[in-house]
């Protein structure tokens, strides 16, 4: 198998499996481990993974998020109905703002059903969803792309925040951490922070399996949140430390048909 080849499957493993082991890699292609090192070595220095003892992750660390492109391909269920859940804070007439992320590029998707509106992102998917539908008044914030969130960031995308007021945002987040939620970038980190500070209300999207996760960055308390939904409950621990802060956490129902 060529290198590109098995750089292709290391990625379709990681995306189904979230994690990979070396040797059974080697195995698998009939290489040997010191092949599957530098492979490994070569798709951490692009981002794509986080290499750990004896294999790699797409899990988040505290300094790692995986490429948009296969997160989206992650837990599209649980995204689905999540997304359906915010979709009931929106009303026609409302101005949206939707953050970056696979979670909320499904939320992008799915507005449309409350148009005529106005949204307001920095979402590359969310933008490439919206262009050209009538009933929709798209904001697409400037900025440096990211290919790696695939979104735009910095002081461009918070001077354009700064001239702008929405009624709610929707932001997402791959940690949330004594009731305090995070991320590993610092430019993804100021973008969601003014899109705080220029939305009447505020809704956290975020998986359960996030749940006492930590990041190196801290974006927000979760009592700045006025509604935090989540797709199925968090660990015991975390759901009664919510309970004890007075939170609200909002269950979505992955049961329904979510096609």
């Amino acid at each position: 198998m060529k290198r590109d080849d098995r750089h292709q499957a290391i990625m379709d493993l990681l995306v189904a499996e979230g994690e990979v082991d070396l040797d059974r890699l080697a195995e698998r292609f009939g290489v040997s481990r010191m092949t599957v090192h530098r492979d490994l070595d070569e798709l951490e220095t692009a981002g794509l993974l986080r290499k750990i003892r004896g294999g790699a992750t797409i899990r988040s660390g505290t300094r790692f998020e995986s490429d948009f492109s296969f997160r989206e391909r992650q837990g599209g269920a649980a995204k689905t109905a999540m997304a359906k859940a915010a979709l009931q804070l929106i009303e026609p007439g409302m101005t949206v703002m939707i953050n970056d992320g696979s979670m909320a590029s499904v939320l992008g998707q799915m507005v449309m059903e409350k148009r005529p509106l106005t949204v307001i992102t920095n979402n590359g998917a969310v933008m490439d969803a919206l262009r050209g539908e009538n009933g929709i008044t798209l904001i697409g914030l400037g900025g440096v792309f990211s290919s790696k969130f695939n979104a735009y960031l910095g002081k461009v995308t918070e001077d354009s925040l700064a001239q702008l007021r929405a009624d709610i945002v929707f932001i997402s987040s791959p940690a949330v951490v004594d009731l305090a939620v995070y991320h590993m970038d610092e430019s993804v980190v100021r973008a969601k922070r003014a899109m705080m500070d220029q939305s009447a209300r505020s809704c956290l999207l975020v998986n359960h399996l996030r749940f006492g996760h930590a990041a190196l960055y801290r974006l927000a308390s979760l009592s700045e949140f006025d509604h935090i939904i989540t797709d199925a409950p968090p660990p015991t621990g975390m759901t009664d430390a919510l309970t004890s802060a007075g939170l609200t956490l909002t269950i979505a129902d992955t049961t329904k048909d979510c096609t």
